[in-house]
């Protein structure tokens, strides 16, 4: 298939197997279509952005509406606001700024020029979390929150990886792998206590874990091979 020219085995296995299992517990588990959605959207947005396709923003906005839409039902605020005020008008940001900085030759199919974090932007950028994430957590707890330090944290290294992968930083995927963990930890909780039938959301969240480890390794190979055909 052209659109799959210059993808690994890994990739297609990969995409073609998290399908297979959404559909799968779509029926099995009595899944909903909303859910179903926004796992299958979320998953297409964030392989995508592993490969480095900008195309991976038009899935991004998919996800974010209808995740913000199902995160509300139970609760977490934090991962509403999140997703319906930052997450989905970032979508439209991030196209444009990615399709700015195209990369002159593809390495292996990405599309983008990658970066790395200095010293100073590591600093920077542990410094933010600290501070935003115990501000967050005491205003979800204010407006009757649940889960309010988890959901803050994930809400926070989510601001932060956001705002790296705008940037295209490689090291966006060390932020993300730790929201993905929390996430699975925030929506194991959720559905324990309040029950319901949006199993697809921790498929989702253990898919992303698999695929932000993946993403680094991926970022952080293209990023040499770029940096090297510069100083070549």
């Amino acid at each position: 298939m052209k659109l799959l020219k210059d993808w690994t085995l890994f990739e297609k296995l990969w995409l073609v197997t998290f399908t297979l299992v959404n559909v799968y517990l779509f029926f099995v588990w009595d899944d909903t279509l909303l859910g179903f959605i926004t796992s299958i959207s979320g998953m297409l947005c964030v392989v995508l952005v592993a490969k480095g396709k900008i195309s991976n923003y038009y899935f991004g906005i998919i996800q974010t509406g209808t995740y913000a839409y199902i995160a509300y039902g139970y609760g977490l605020y934090g991962e509403v606001m999140l997703n319906a005020l930052f997450y989905f008008p970032l979508q439209f940001v991030g196209l444009y700024l990615w399709t700015k900085h195209k990369a002159k030759q593809t390495v292996q199919g990405e599309e983008i020029q990658v970066s790395v974090l200095t010293k100073k932007g590591w600093t920077l950028t542990l410094s933010s979390f600290v501070v935003i994430f115990v501000l967050y957590a005491y205003l979800l707890e204010k407006i009757g929150g649940n889960v309010v330090w988890i959901d803050s944290a994930t809400t926070t290294l989510s601001v932060i990886a956001q705002i790296l992968m705008l940037k295209r930083f490689t090291e966006q995927w060390l932020f993300w792998i730790a929201v993905n963990v929390l996430s699975i930890a925030l929506w194991l909780k959720a559905l324990i206590l309040q029950g319901g039938n949006d199993v697809s959301m921790l498929v989702m969240w253990s898919a992303f874990l698999i695929n932000s480890i993946y993403g680094y390794y991926n970022w952080s190979k293209v990023y040499k091979k770029q940096k090297g055909e510069k100083m070549a």
